[in-house]
């Protein structure tokens, strides 16, 4: 019996051997080396951030129950657009500390500036944050006068009672001159929008004072940032101004019907709606704070 299971041994112990050198021989190969991509494959795989135009966003606010709401909406917004940059502007003699504090946990590029409105503009029925537009338009100015043309960018007005669809930025993106586009919510209609013929806009879709030479809403176009410091005296302006005329006033200024290029599918696309917050019911609001703890809202 012993001869037996040593006979069988000594004939399967060569083929044992064998298995173990594959085995051994396959462990020490070199694992097999992946070739990298290019460096020219890779940029066009994933074009860079940094080239991109830059988008200036300007934001007229002021204080108010809803203010820290309508800033928080619009942050998360253009926290998820490249290169956007944020001009906020108070309508106050000094920065508030609320508005500071939310600049300061944006997580996002901003600017904060403030100007108050004078008291005799305050009037119901005279045009809302002119000067607040203009210090924005006055700061990319200053920011941008000592470097040499053409220099990439778009502007746009982004008033904080909008919302907006980040599919806008990248159709604003492209803006050469003054692009438009529909808005929604406005005008005591669904939506107000240019009307293209053969990609050119001949007339405006609106419910209110049609006859304007620019009937569009302040959230319906943008600005490439070089037709803003070609024309450096282009403002929004106050004497002779009316309510509603503040766009015509402003584009008048840098650019005619004929030259607007039509976005958002030839505007036959929503995608800013001029939504604003439902007036707060503080009815049961105590006269005095009768709460232990003070909290920010």
């Amino acid at each position: 019996m012993k001869s037996l299971l040593l006979s069988r041994f000594l004939l399967l112990l060569p083929w044992g051997l064998i298995v173990i050198l594959l085995l051994d021989t396959d462990s020490s190969r070199a694992p097999p080396v992946i070739p990298a991509r290019p460096p020219q494959q890779q940029q066009q795989a994933t074009p860079r951030r940094s080239a991109l135009p830059p988008i200036y966003a300007i934001t007229p606010t002021y204080s108010r129950p809803v203010q820290k709401a309508e800033l928080t909406r619009l942050a998360n917004t253009f926290r998820q657009v490249a290169r956007l940059h944020w001009i906020l502007v108070e309508d106050a003699a000094r920065r508030s500390e609320l508005v500071s504090r939310f600049v300061a946990r944006a997580g996002l590029p901003c600017t904060h500036l403030h100007v108050p409105t004078p008291r005799r503009y305050k009037r119901p029925g005279l045009p809302r944050a002119t000067e607040q537009r203009n210090a924005g338009l006055a700061w990319l100015r200053q920011r941008h006068q000592h470097l040499p043309p053409p220099q990439p960018g778009v502007l746009f007005f982004a008033d904080d009672d909008n919302t907006y669809s980040l599919e806008l930025f990248e159709e604003m993106r492209t803006t050469r001159t003054v692009s438009v586009w529909p808005v929604g919510l406005v005008g005591g209609r669904r939506y107000e929008r240019p009307i293209v013929e053969n990609g050119k806009v001949v007339g405006w879709y609106t419910g209110w004072r049609g006859d304007r030479p620019f009937a569009i809403d302040m959230a319906g176009f943008a600005v490439s940032l070089q037709v803003i410091l070609s024309n450096p005296k282009a403002v929004f302006k106050r004497r002779g101004s009316q309510p509603g005329m503040q766009e015509s006033d402003f584009l008048k200024q840098i650019t005619t019907v004929e030259e607007l290029e039509p976005k958002a599918n030839n505007c036959t696309k929503v995608l800013v709606w001029h939504t604003r917050t439902e007036k707060v019911n503080l009815g049961n609001e105590p006269k005095y704070h009768l709460d232990t703890v003070k909290i920010e809202v």
